[in-house]
């Protein structure tokens, strides 16, 4: 309790050792962040502890000005009650569920002859919901499903007994194609009209094994009385069903009952995916987004998301499988991690249902808000790094040698994690004799920044050496001898396993291999190694040229160069007739070369 003041430490001596839910709040009464302890106590004074080392919790402690706390009963109640206060208050520095109110909808109507359809508005007015769904095609898959085999009416008629019998509705197209079977003129019963609404419910809620026994059942009665247009007909409809069931099967049908939940993080946001299982069958899959507002980790998402996805798909499953371990005890719940098989198999699979929720979600902010792209890579390199600014001025360095024949270096630049051509830089090695990649690179690094020193120009963020602890090394003691250790991140990337080295770390970081830091780091990497390559490979050219001119007495450096600007190449003035080298050197000179390229 280092640094609270005197009234937060008396108040800390209050709290009680047990579970809770804890307001931080500041000097306008407005609270700042809801949490939930097994011990409020400890977990409160925990913030005010040397030990805290986020700069965001730092800056959200400082404007504490008061600590409200609920006691409660078990540490279950705890985590209801913190989300609901979440949602109520909505905390600057608490993590938000994203609303829901633009996700699908199917609707059983509360009325007499139900509609099934669907819809996002949820309306309070008695009738069934069912979802969300992950996306209207979704959605309508199990319409369409619903359609075939129990059709249902889609008029907005009021169908009360009194309008049925006076007559005051007609049939309508849907009935004559099939897709109604007519109640508006009584020519279906209401108990029968009921029966396949009933069944359409199971449907919904992933009940399909009853509603496949119905089936055979029916079609082997009416197979039995010789009745085989009935028994046809609902034949067709087991075939749509079990159609329907085959795409939706992933997992063992001894898996009933049961709720996936994993979570996957970037730099600023956490997604959460949720998998719900019936008689071995994927019913519902859905992701929801949760911006990062302190040091959350993978647990702190779970925490909020579980109950609340769980009272938004009204589950009642009591087991529960998790990507990550966490600290929840709530009666009647079992909660696992799978380590392998096929409960291991299923949160993979919610996983990568995440991470393409999350790849979706970056393409359409890339195509509609570029800027925002680039802030979120930034914070992510930034993050993954450990750097204490953002990488937006990006440096590469590369070395070109081929036997220790003219050997050659580049710097390429990107800003905001693009290529800026023109700033490029290629160096021509002048203090080393032969093939010493360590020494070229002390070379360069120091001329580089020697020269931006010099001219007041803007040091980059970020400079990354193409290879290992040798080739760092001797970049570092370039930035050492300016004054600029420690100033600029310094890096290494070594080709083999793309280990990223630190200066001083005997061990590598290896960063994912979908990671967008690590892509950045290999783009500028490449890009390097090609701008280099094709420097040294002009010199190996232009040296094989005048290689082959230094060799005749009584032509020099300036007849060289006034021959190669006006031929190009020396297959070009080995063509050249006697008139055309004459005008470019003069007579005495065209006589040379004429003797001396023929022999």
């Amino acid at each position: 309790m280092s640094q609270a003041p005197e009234h937060i430490q008396n108040l800390l001596k209050t709290l009680p050792d047990k579970p809770g839910v804890y307001q931080h709040v500041d000097k306008e009464g407005n609270i700042l962040y809801i949490g939930k302890a097994k011990n409020l106590k400890k977990r409160v004074s925990s913030y005010f502890t040397k030990s805290v080392t986020s700069a965001r919790i730092a800056v959200m402690i400082k404007k504490v000005s008061d600590i409200r706390t609920i006691v409660t009963d078990s540490e279950g109640d705890a985590l209801l009650l913190e989300n609901n206060l979440i949602k109520e208050h909505q905390p600057r520095y608490n993590i938000n569920l994203k609303d829901d109110k633009s996700y699908p909808y199917i609707t059983i109507r509360n009325e007499r002859f139900p509609r099934i359809y669907g819809l996002r508005n949820i309306k309070r007015d008695g009738s069934e919901y069912y979802g969300p769904y992950s996306s209207v095609k979704a959605m309508k898959a199990v319409l369409e499903l619903i359609k075939q085999m129990y059709p249902t009416r889609t008029c907005k008629y009021l169908l009360s007994e009194e309008n049925i019998e006076k007559g005051k509705f007609k049939t309508c197209l849907e009935y004559h194609i099939g897709n109604c079977k007519g109640p508006c003129e009584n020519l279906q019963e209401e108990e029968d009209y009921n029966a396949d609404v009933e069944a359409a419910r199971k449907i919904i809620k992933g009940q399909l094994g009853e509603v496949k026994r119905n089936l055979k059942e029916k079609m082997a009665g009416h197979a039995t009385s010789l009745e085989f247009e009935q028994a046809q007909y609902f034949k067709d409809r087991l075939e749509a069903l079990e159609k329907y069931a085959a795409k939706s099967t992933v997992v063992s049908f001894n898996m009933s009952n049961i709720d996936v939940f994993s979570v996957s993080t970037d730099a600023e946001f956490g997604y959460v995916n949720y998998l719900k299982v019936v008689e071995g069958a994927i019913v519902q899959s859905y992701t929801v987004e949760m911006k990062k507002k302190l040091e959350e980790e993978a647990k702190d998402f779970l925490h909020l998301a579980i109950p609340e996805i769980r009272n938004l798909y009204g589950s009642t499953s009591k087991r529960i499988f998790t990507s990550h371990p966490i600290d929840l005890k709530i009666e009647g719940l079992e909660f696992f991690v799978p380590k392998k098989g096929e409960k291991k198999k299923l949160v993979d699979l919610s996983i990568k249902n995440g991470l393409y929720y999350r790849q979706e979600k970056l393409k359409n902010i890339q195509i509609v808000d570029p800027d925002r792209h680039v802030n979120r890579i930034m914070t992510q390199m930034k993050s993954d790094l450990r750097m204490p600014e953002e990488p937006r001025h990006i440096e590469c360095f590369d070395n070109s040698n081929i036997q220790g024949t003219h050997p050659a270096s580049a710097c390429i630049v990107f800003k905001n994690g693009k290529p800026s051509k023109k700033e490029y830089r290629q160096f021509n090695i002048k203090t080393v004799q032969g093939p010493d990649d360590f020494a070229s690179m002390e070379e360069v690094v120091h001329r580089r920044y020697r020269r931006l020193l010099d001219e007041g120009d803007s040091l980059p963020q970020l400079i990354v050496i193409d290879g290992g602890k040798g080739q760092l090394s001797a970049a570092l003691s370039s930035l050492e001898r300016l004054g600029l250790r420690g100033k600029i991140t310094i890096i290494g990337i070594a080709k083999r396993l793309e280990e990223i080295y630190f200066p001083g770390d005997p061990y590598p970081l290896y960063l994912d291999k979908r990671s967008e830091s690590l892509k950045i780091i290999q783009q500028a990497r490449d890009e390097a190694h090609r701008f280099s390559l094709r420097h040294h490979r002009n010199r190996r050219s232009k040296g094989a040229y005048s290689s082959e001119l230094d060799g005749i007495k009584g032509i020099g450096p300036e007849t060289i160069k006034s021959l190669m600007r006006t031929f190009k190449s020396v297959k070009n003035i080995k063509n050249a007739s006697m008139e055309e080298l004459k005008d470019c050197v003069g007579h005495q000179k065209a006589t040379l070369l004429k003797t001396q390229l023929n022999n």
